[in-house]
């Protein structure tokens, strides 16, 4: 699949996750500051878009949006951190999405 496919999957991932209306009697989302970890190094194509995708959300909820990075053991150490996070919606995960059939033909024989 083209990049720009994954990435419009990504950003649609992320609205669709701060988009849900909260249950009655909650608080309104967001109240503080949400945090994007991307779990790999500055500059790559998906800190790049993590960082556009929270510009833009931090617009939209009018919230502070924070890009933190955790590269390291293939996005393991970031996706760690991530699962270990409070479960109320303030800690996202941006990563990659691998998909094996679109690299399995190009490792078939000639």
């Amino acid at each position: 699949m083209k990049p720009i496919v994954h990435a419009l999957a990504l950003v649609l991932a992320l609205i669709c996750t701060v988009s849900v209306t909260p249950a009655s009697g909650q608080a309104a989302y967001p109240t503080r500051p949400i945090k994007i970890v991307v779990p790999y190094t500055p500059g790559t194509g998906i800190d790049i878009l993590a960082r556009l995708v929270g510009q833009k959300l931090g617009e939209r909820l009018n919230v502070a949006v924070v890009i933190e990075n955790r590269p390291g053991a293939s996005g393991n150490i970031g996706t760690e951190a991530v699962s270990k996070a409070a479960p109320d919606g303030y800690t996202l995960l941006a990563t990659a999405i691998l998909r094996w059939s679109s690299i399995l033909p190009s490792l078939r024989d000639p």
